[in-house]
């Protein structure tokens, strides 16, 4: 019985969808760094990221151990052409390198002492004890993995990209808002009037606001190297990107993204190719039990001066391995096999908790953004009307400022890592939503 649910899990794997997140592909040329979209950053990031490039050449490498170990089913053919000179007191037999002929010696043959052949071999497996099918679902599965970790990467490496984009796009956003508003609020600090103790003030939120502009631009700066590195470009490239920042919402439910993840997720799959590789590895462990029979033939033409004798063969040969290591490698087997269940079991467990940990923050943040945006719409109004209409005499317009700085920091703080929070529940899912 569980053979039976093991076999529908692994089947279950290979229906599911090979790309498990948006194939965003390598068709993007890497010169193209003006108004990146995310989804030309994402692409222009994996073009040049070496670790998911290697995962690609992977896979490549196993596709051919695969078509190798197709191979093995086929007849082994083998061309040989020989010419010996010798001078024998005893007939011998040639090495298996020269096709282990048989020189007759003066003895027998004091005519010459040369000797040419040429010749084809055949051989075929006709049982093996399971041990090439084996071989070839190894490769198979091998295939899986490598495919899996190619998912693994390109996920890993697609999250650091949404991250890098998202903190940017914050940071372009929040110090073009402190630019524009120091230049509004300079004019009025030279206005600033009253006793010592509000003209102290005064400066103090002035020189606040310029802080926090300082800060604004120092963020930038370190955004854009941030995004340099999630690119793999050089520290001194030059690039822009446009997006929309503006709040996201999910409506799935919890279980249903526990769902999802444990059918999208590559780790997962991995597990289950692992699991299905030390099946098929116990199995090839056990088929060392079993006899070898194999057919051979081969086809010469030889002779001492001329290629005029002919030798022709078909055999039939039965081999029997007597390996003293069986019992051994079945226990490191089921050792093995026990190993990658119980490692199977904890991915499981710790894919529903990374599931579980970003959906709350999730829902955290789509709510407080939402919060933080409507405080934020208030006060903005209540900043347009001031700037239109109220006095910009003393200390209380400088000290609404920086009120107003702070709220609008919050407001895209909060934008920022709700987009964060997205993009990090669709790598614990292992999908787009």
């Amino acid at each position: 019985m569980k053979k039976i649910v093991y076999a529908l899990l692994v089947l279950g794997c290979g229906v599911f969808p090979a790309q498990a997140q948006k194939e965003y592909g390598l068709s993007f040329s890497s010169l193209i760094s003006d108004n990146l979209t995310l989804e030309n950053a994402i692409r222009l990031g994996l073009e040049n990221n070496s670790d998911f490039l290697t995962a690609r050449q992977e896979i490549a490498v196993a596709e051919q151990k695969v078509n190798e170990a197709k191979f093995l089913f086929l007849p082994q053919f083998s061309l040989q052409g020989t010419a010996t000179l010798y001078d024998l007191d005893y007939p011998m037999v040639l090495p298996g390198t020269v096709a282990n002929r048989f020189l007759p010696g003066q003895a027998l043959a004091d005519k010459s002492d040369q000797f040419f052949g040429v010749g084809v071999t055949a051989t075929q497996y006709l049982y093996s004890g399971g041990r090439i099918r084996n071989t070839l679902k190894i490769a198979r599965a091998n295939l899986k993995q490598v495919q899996s970790r190619y998912e693994t990467v390109k996920n890993t490496a697609v999250l650091d990209i949404k991250k890098s984009f998202f903190n940017l796009l914050f940071a372009q956003q929040y110090d073009q808002f402190m630019q524009e508003l120091l230049d509004q609020v300079a004019r009025w600090q030279a206005h600033s009037s009253g006793d010592v103790w509000a003209q102290l003030r005064a400066q103090s939120a002035w020189a606040e606001l310029q802080a926090r502009r300082r800060m604004a631009a120092r963020q930038l700066v370190q955004a854009r190297q941030t995004m340099r590195v999630s690119l793999n470009k050089e520290t001194n490239a030059d690039f822009s990107i446009v997006g929309s920042f503006t709040p996201v919402r999910t409506e799935w439910e919890l279980s249903q993204l526990y769902l999802r993840a444990m059918e999208y997720r590559p780790e997962l799959k991995s597990a289950l190719y692992a699991l299905e590789l030390d099946s098929i590895s116990m199995d090839l462990a056990l088929s060392k039990r079993y006899p070898d029979i194999l057919l051979n033939a081969s086809y010469e033409q030889l002779g001492a001066d001329t290629l005029s004798d002919t030798n022709k063969q078909v055999s039939l040969s039965v081999r029997l391995p007597l390996p003293y290591n069986v019992s051994s490698q079945i226990t490191q087997k089921k050792a093995e096999q026990k190993k990658s269940a119980l490692r199977r079991a904890q991915i499981e467990d710790k894919i529903r908790t990374e599931v579980t940990h970003s959906f709350n923050e999730m829902r955290f943040w789509q709510e407080e953004v939402s919060i933080r945006q409507e405080q934020f719409n208030g006060l903005t109004e209540i900043w347009q009307r001031g700037r239109q209409y109220g006095s910009h005499q003393g200390v209380a317009p400088l000290e609404a400022a920086q009120s107003y700085a702070r709220a609008a920091y919050d407001y895209w703080d909060a934008l920022r890592q709700n987009l964060v929070a997205k993009a990090e529940l669709e790598w614990a899912v292992g999908q787009d939503l």
